[in-house]
C-alpha cells in the first residue's frame, strides 16, 4: 500500500485534470477550484478508507462526482435558463434524405472496448474531444455519462425538457464519435 506522501503526490498531479473536469460542470473557475480543493481534502481525510478496489484516480473522481452533484442540487434554483448552442454542427449532414447514414459518415468499427480502455492515449483524445464540445453540450453529456445522473435530475437542474436532454445527448455522442474517428480511429477502422 502506498504511503500518505505517495497519495498526496498523486493528488497534486491529478489536480489539473480534476479542475478541467469540474469546469465542464461549473464554468466559474473559483467555484471549480473550491470543489476540487474540497474533494482533495476529503480524499486526504479519508485516505484510510481507500481499499484499492478501484484505481486511486477513479476513487478521487468519485469523491469529486458526489461533491459536484451536491453543488448542482444546491444551485438548482439559481441556475440561469439553459440555452441551446446556436453554433451547433449540422447533425443532419450525417444522414441522407431517407434518414440513413451517409456512406462517409457510417460509424466505424472501434475494436474491443476493454482493449481501448487500457490505452491512455485514447482517453487523452477523448478528453480533448469532450473539452471541445460546446460547453452546454459537454455539461449535459458529463452529467449523464460521467456522473451518471438520472435524466430527470439533469432536466430539473438545468431547466430543460427531457426531449431536449436526449437531443443534446444524441448530438454530443455524434460529435464525440466524429472527433474520436478523426483523432483516434482511421477511416479503415484501424487505430492510430
Amino acid at each position: 500500500m502506498a504511503s500518505i506522501s505517495d497519495y498526496t503526490q498523486q493528488l497534486a498531479e491529478l489536480r489539473p485534470k480534476l479542475v478541467t473536469f469540474t469546469m465542464l460542470q461549473i464554468p466559474d473557475r473559483n467555484y471549480a477550484e473550491d470543489l476540487v480543493q474540497d474533494s482533495i481534502i476529503a480524499a486526504i481525510e479519508s485516505i484510510e478508507k481507500y481499499e484499492g478496489k478501484a484505481a486511486f484516480e477513479t476513487w478521487v473522481y468519485s469523491i469529486l462526482k458526489y461533491k459536484l452533484i451536491d453543488y448542482i442540487r444546491q444551485k438548482k434554483r439559481e441556475q440561469e435558463r439553459f440555452v441551446s448552442d446556436e453554433n451547433d454542427v449540422d447533425i443532419d449532414s450525417f444522414f441522407n434524405k431517407k434518414a440513413h447514414w451517409n456512406a462517409d459518415d457510417t460509424p466505424q468499427q472501434w475494436h474491443n472496448p476493454e482493449e481501448l480502455h487500457l490505452r491512455t492515449h485514447f482517453w487523452e483524445v477523448f478528453d480533448f474531444c469532450l473539452l471541445h464540445l460546446p460547453s452546454s453540450t459537454a455539461r449535459v453529456f458529463a452529467l449523464r455519462e460521467l456522473m451518471e445522473m438520472e435524466t430527470e435530475e439533469i432536466c430539473d437542474s438545468l431547466g430543460i425538457s427531457e426531449q431536449n436532454c436526449w437531443t443534446i445527448l444524441h448530438r454530443a455522442r455524434l460529435k464525440l464519435r466524429s472527433c474520436l474517428e478523426r483523432g483516434w480511429f482511421l477511416k479503415t477502422g484501424e487505430s492510430v
